[in-house]
């Protein structure tokens, strides 16, 4: 029989969570995820534009080829989600539309359990999300 796994050290349990999203040109992320999404930079190199919002740091990567996946691979848990649509449509940011989800004319769609959720693209085609919790 082999040994049981250990849990994770205190550190990893403890430690803030840094969550990274893939980027063909730091220039132009930098003005979508700043300028127009308003995220707080923290660092800005020619290998990572750092984020931070709450206690999560994002790292914006460049990378050379992106193949944006048909999912969704960031996401933010807004109060009032229908205004924060609004602001984001001010600043250009289009709202998905997804075959056989009823969503309203913003673009959110209401799961069983009452949560709200809208999708954008970023510049790159990552998919990203807004969520107003029930």
């Amino acid at each position: 029989m082999g040994t049981e796994p250990q849990p994770p050290s205190e550190s990893l349990r403890s430690g803030a969570f840094v969550g990274f999203i893939p980027v063909t040109d730091l220039v132009s992320a930098r003005a979508f995820y700043v300028g127009t999404l308003g995220l707080t930079m923290t660092e800005d190199s020619p290998f990572a534009v750092v984020l931070r919002h709450g206690g999560t740091v994002i790292r914006l990567t460049e990378v050379a080829e992106l193949r944006p996946q048909p999912f969704t691979i960031a996401g933010w848990e807004v109060p009032e989600i229908s205004a924060v649509i609004d602001s984001l449509r001010s600043s250009g940011v289009t709202f998905r539309r997804y075959d056989g989800m009823v969503q309203d004319d913003r673009g959110i769609w209401t799961t069983p359990g009452g949560d709200q959720i809208a999708w954008f693209l970023d510049l790159d085609g990552n998919t990203l999300s807004l969520t107003e919790l029930a």
